[in-house]
């Protein structure tokens, strides 16, 4: 049986907390010994946190877990309860575009992803999240 454990980074609406969100989320996978999730974690940390802090104006908050099958799974919390864009096609965005990409990635990459209502700090929000199985 994996080992499980759940941590919460709550974050102001700042850009520079995309990397902290990063770092801190590779700090958590190496410490678990999940250093090989490391690289695609920090990616899709990055992209869903960014989207939380470009997108919308009240604080936001990264969670990362791992559930008793072994899955890792990776959210971002934001203030808006809007629910995301759907995610375009990577090949419909040109390599100059600095946009367009984030929810894309997060499909192409993960192994699962979706979105759902949530409350924190007194505000309606939205949790985006996606998950990534352990080899």
């Amino acid at each position: 049986m994996p080992e499980t454990w759940d941590y919460t980074l709550y974050v102001p609406n700042d850009l520079r907390a995309v990397t902290v969100c990063r770092r801190t989320l590779r700090l958590i996978l190496t410490m678990h010994g999940l250093i090989g999730l490391a690289d695609t974690a920090e990616l899709l940390a990055a992209e869903l946190v960014s989207n939380a802090v470009r997108h919308t104006k009240g604080p936001a908050a990264l969670r990362a877990r791992r559930s008793p099958e072994g899955v890792v799974w990776i959210g971002a919390w934001d203030a808006d309860p809007v629910p995301p864009e759907p995610p375009g096609s990577l090949e419909a965005v040109t390599a100059l575009e600095e946009a367009g990409r984030g929810l894309g990635l997060v499909v192409a990459c993960a192994d699962g992803w979706g979105w759902q209502p949530s409350s924190r700090f007194g505000e309606r929000g939205k949790f985006v999240w996606c998950e990534l199985g352990v080899a």
